[in-house]
């Protein structure tokens, strides 16, 4: 619907006051409504449910956090148990090298002792042959 050009500013000002009317008789009811008791129930009703969110939200954050410290500490000894592992597997290999290397140099001693016996013994007889000899 057009509006009627023909308006003049006493029209005009009582619109104006009935809009502020109705907008101010709106308010009045909203705000009674407000201060009902039933609107006053379902707002404590909305804050219970809010207090019981928070609290089920920060029970989970907790678990969570438990959890979480668990699992870190799960694999702190874990890496703790490996490393410790790694370090026992280290050392036995390296005293099975010393051991290794100690039996190689005895079983060189003792071919060199029986290299050096059959040497000794190929001199003394080729020595006894030449003496037989003369």
């Amino acid at each position: 619907m057009k509006r009627s050009l023909g308006t003049d500013f006493t029209d005009r000002l009582s619109a104006s006051a009935d809009a502020r009317k109705l907008l101010l008789e709106r308010a009045a009811q909203a705000k009674s409504a407000a201060d009902s008791p039933a609107a006053v129930e379902r707002r404590v009703a909305r804050e219970a449910i809010s207090l019981a969110r928070d609290a089920r939200l920060t029970e989970r954050k907790a678990i969570r956090a438990a959890t979480e410290a668990r699992q870190a500490a799960e694999r702190a000894a874990a890496l703790a148990a490996e490393t410790a592992a790694r370090e026992a597997a280290l050392i036995a290999e390296k005293e099975a090298r010393e051991t290794e290397y100690t039996e190689r140099m005895e079983r060189q001693a003792n071919l060199e002792a029986e290299q050096q016996t059959a040497r000794d013994a190929r001199y003394a007889a080729r020595k006894a042959r030449k003496q037989k000899g003369r």
